[in-house]
């Protein structure tokens, strides 16, 4: 028959082993738990960059809509204040205006262009260069072609 000795010694034994698995499930859930935080923050990450890629391409759109506005105001001062104002401020206006607007063109792309590289590489795939290039080359030359236009009058 066991002496209480020995029954207090396998109870702590038992104990001892339940609180062993205890410790052991524990870690591996908390393995899991790392895994799966560690997989959420990198794909947190990833989102961000979109996020960041995608404010880029607002801006880049800003500076087009800004642009666009200028010139049509350049082109829409000369034709409104044409019997208000004094032809050299109408003319002066107008100057200042498409120069705006050659500007806008030229820094909405440049910096489109060069922004920094997104690390990680965001999913969404970004406007090509060329494309950038050629439609703000376009804006441009129309952009000129209407100064000449208006000083040449």
């Amino acid at each position: 028959m066991p002496t209480t000795v020995e029954n207090k010694a396998a109870k702590a034994e038992s104990k001892l082993a339940d609180s062993a698995k205890t410790l052991v499930e524990s870690a591996v859930v908390q393995e899991v738990s790392a895994i799966r935080q560690e997989s959420s923050a990198d794909r947190r990450t990833k989102l961000a960059s979109d996020r960041t890629l995608l404010a880029a391409e607002r801006t880049y759109a800003a500076w087009m809509r800004t642009g666009l506005a200028a010139l049509a105001s350049g082109i829409g001062a000369q034709a409104l204040l044409d019997q208000l104002v004094a032809p050299w401020l109408v003319l002066a206006a107008s100057i200042v205006l498409i120069v705006f607007a050659e500007f806008c063109f030229v820094a909405g792309v440049w910096r489109e262009l060069t922004g920094d590289a997104l690390r990680p590489g965001p999913d969404a795939p970004r406007l090509p260069s060329w494309l950038l290039i050629v439609f703000n080359g376009f804006l441009i030359v129309l952009g000129g072609a209407v100064l000449v236009g208006l000083v040449g009058r």
